[in-house]
């Protein structure tokens, strides 16, 4: 396989964003607008910044997300409403494009740098690789206890062993020994290779992704290994409207929006 820019990661790449507009806990996230665009646009002005992503597309179920994405010079697709999942909506879209490789960029993801999908992009360069996906060190010790934050360890070869929501490694002594396991956070990006997405995408729930509730699991349930790289930023979505404040009050800090009038 030839490589772009001297490298052996593939040629073709597409990036593709899921957008849900019924998210349970944020009805509407994709347009919510208090910074002064949709959450999806600053979601993919992240990673139209990649060196990585000749084309983006955002896969969503709503007419209202296309025509959001169609105004600020996006490009959308309106996919099936009965997905089960971000993946199953990717792999919809992936059929109507020609790319070696596919990267599942969440709709979530308003800080996580392109940067990301670059680093994500380059462990294909190892032909071995199917899929892949990112995590950073995780030293916050209210984060580790969070179950909002998915965790996940690896093996020697840098492939995951296992993602979860309660503490992992569970570091049994109070201080964790000299060479033991760094706790990361896994940073829910993925890139397929083609035919490993729909092979993914065809493989029926696994018990461990149904008892945690991660998708991930699916695969490494089914043998398909997860290469792990390391990312530039923790990243952090918006799942829920303390979330998506707090977004609002950094981009105010970032001088991105001016500061509320006061009355």
């Amino acid at each position: 396989m030839s490589g772009r820019h001297g490298t052996g990661a593939p040629d073709s790449v597409l990036v593709v964003i899921p957008a849900r507009f019924g998210a349970q806990r944020l009805p509407g996230k994709p347009l919510l607008d208090r910074t002064g665009k949709p959450l999806i646009r600053h979601v993919w002005e992240q990673v139209r910044a990649a060196a990585c992503a000749p084309r983006v597309i955002v896969a969503t179920d709503d007419p209202r997300i296309v025509e959001a994405v169609h105004a600020f010079g996006g490009e959308a697709v309106l996919t099936s409403s009965t997905h089960q999942s971000g993946t199953d909506r990717v792999a919809e879209v992936a059929r109507l494009v020609s790319a070696e490789l596919v990267v599942n960029w969440q709709g979530d993801e308003p800080e996580l740098p392109g940067a990301a999908c670059d680093a994500l992009v380059a462990l294909f360069e190892d032909p071995a690789v199917r899929m892949a996906t990112l995590a950073a060190p995780c030293d916050d010790q209210a984060a580790l206890a969070n179950p909002a934050v998915v965790k996940v360890v690896t093996a020697a070869s840098g492939d995951a062993l296992y993602f979860s929501r309660a503490a992992i490694p569970y570091v049994r002594d109070r201080v964790a020994p000299a060479g033991a396991a760094a706790p990361r956070r896994h940073v829910g990006v993925y890139g397929f290779r083609r035919e490993a997405l729909f092979a993914f995408a065809a493989l029926p729930p696994a018990p461990l992704e149904l008892a945690e509730r991660l998708e991930q699991l699916r695969a490494l349930s089914h043998g398909l290994a997860i290469r792990v790289g390391a990312s530039p930023h923790p990243g952090g979505g918006i799942d829920t409207p303390e979330d998506y404040e707090q977004f609002v009050e950094r981009e105010r800090a970032r001088g991105r929006i001016p500061a509320p009038e006061i009355l």
